[in-house]
């Protein structure tokens, strides 16, 4: 069964906008598990305009599903940060420090030493570790040799296409999960899925352990609230 894991960056991002503590990031995020969000997801950035280390070091012993921590670890900040906090899953992400959101995944080939020496730093920890890339069987299988546990395929193409044509919006995302079956790989995805897109992917890729969704979500609480829509998203995962 996949599971929901909600990226509450944008509700930080709303707090950050005025000041102060409202709304209550840590909150938030114990209200997602309790409307059935089967994981929460951060993502912090070094200048902190969402998410801050701190709310990372709070929310964390507040966690009782799964907690996975998104970033780039060129910071040494950022690899200390997941080091002392020790969540379920990190999940690495080759963001630039003044991108707006992520926009790209690794080249697993070209960074493969290093990638294999971060995946060592964290699963010595006990840490499930996911590279972020691009839907490139190439990429996935280079994923596997750095000595990750998962592979998160970068979803905006699919988003983007799905409204012109979803079995050719699905196309290359099916071929890369079937290159992380193989290669036997978890496999998540993230980004830009949506209420709209998400049941055809994980019907499609019922393999598909975790989705990852934030922007989509945190706007559609706006209008439905956010309790009836996590059960929305929930109930897509769920279609037959």
């Amino acid at each position: 069964m996949t599971r929901l894991s909600v990226n509450i960056n944008k509700i930080a991002t709303i707090r950050n906008a005025r000041g102060g503590n409202l709304p209550d990031v840590a909150l938030a995020a114990v209200r997602c598990e309790d409307f059935g969000a089967e994981g929460i997801t951060v993502h912090p950035r070094p200048d902190e305009r969402h998410i801050r280390y701190a709310d990372v070091r709070q929310i964390r012993p507040l966690i009782r599903t799964e907690f996975n921590i998104e970033g780039n670890p060129l910071p040494q900040s950022f690899v200390d940060l997941v080091l002392e906090v020790v969540p379920d899953q990190v999940t690495l992400v080759p963001d630039a420090h003044d991108a707006i959101t992520s926009n790209a995944g690794w080249d697993t080939v070209k960074n493969r030493a290093y990638l294999t020496d971060i995946c060592k730093t964290f699963k010595a920890k006990g840490i499930r570790t996911s590279i972020f890339v691009d839907p490139d069987p190439a990429m996935v299988e280079g994923a596997a040799l750095c000595g990750a546990d998962r592979v998160e395929l970068y979803t905006a193409d699919y988003a983007a296409e799905y409204p012109h044509g979803r079995e050719i919006a699905i196309s290359r995302y099916l071929e890369a999960a079937k290159a992380a079956k193989a290669a036997g790989l978890g496999l998540n995805a993230g980004h830009d899925l949506s209420l709209e897109n998400l049941a055809y992917f994980v019907q499609t890729i019922p393999w598909t352990d975790e989705v990852s969704i934030g922007h989509a979500l945190i706007s559609d609480a706006l209008y439905m609230g956010l309790e009836a829509t996590i059960q929305a998203y929930l109930g897509e995962i769920r279609k037959k």
